[in-house]
């Protein structure tokens, strides 16, 4: 007998692909295009909580009505200074968020939804350090790839590792998918992943 997924994933990061795999869930992914535009005077927490919700909202409105498996939606964002840091524009974008974060403390927020026969939400902040970083470092590293489409213009679990001087909080959450929230959802949905 052949089963199918335990959820569907709405969304392409394959760095959520990967965290889920990590932890045994079997999943396929759903395209979904949502607004992903910060509103003025929302808090990061209610702004990842919204694209989370839309996520799984939206990939929930492409299931058959009678496909009853979860649709998980996530989002991330990167707060330092009480900005907001998206995904960057551009090349100066970039470094200039890179330098934004330099030497500083800075929280990454992360919100998990999933909607199936209801729908629930959980939000992790981290808190991150970044050492000093210079001009040339920040160029050095766009030109990597890397940051193109990462919150904040970099990703933990590649090469800006090198930039973080200490993380308290959740490691996964930082990197687009908090795990222990994502957990909680699955209980509460009763998806058993042990």
């Amino acid at each position: 007998m052949i089963s199918g997924p335990d959820i569907y994933l709405a969304s392409a990061s394959p760095r959520r692909a990967e965290l889920l795999e990590q932890i045994g869930v079997t999943f396929s992914v759903l395209q979904v295009e949502v607004d992903e535009q910060h509103l003025t005077g929302e808090s990061p927490a209610d702004y990842v909580t919204r694209l989370a919700l839309a996520k799984a909202r939206a990939g929930k409105s492409l299931l058959d009505a009678g496909d009853s498996c979860p649709v998980l939606g996530a989002d991330t964002t990167v707060v330092a200074a009480d900005r907001v840091m998206g995904k960057p524009r551009d090349r100066d974008d970039a470094v200039a968020m890179l330098l934004s974060l330099s030497g500083c403390v800075h929280q990454v927020v992360s919100a998990v939804a999933l909607a199936g026969g209801h729908t629930a939400v959980h939000v992790c902040t981290s808190n991150v350090k970044f050492r000093t970083l210079t001009a040339a470092e920040c160029q050095a590293y766009w030109n990597t790839g890397e940051p193109r489409d990462k919150a904040g213009a970099y990703a933990i679990q590649g090469r800006a590792a090198q930039f973080v001087e200490w993380l308290e909080g959740s490691y996964s959450g930082v990197m687009g998918l908090p795990l222990y929230e994502t957990t909680l959802l699955f209980r509460e949905f009763k998806i058993n992943l042990l």
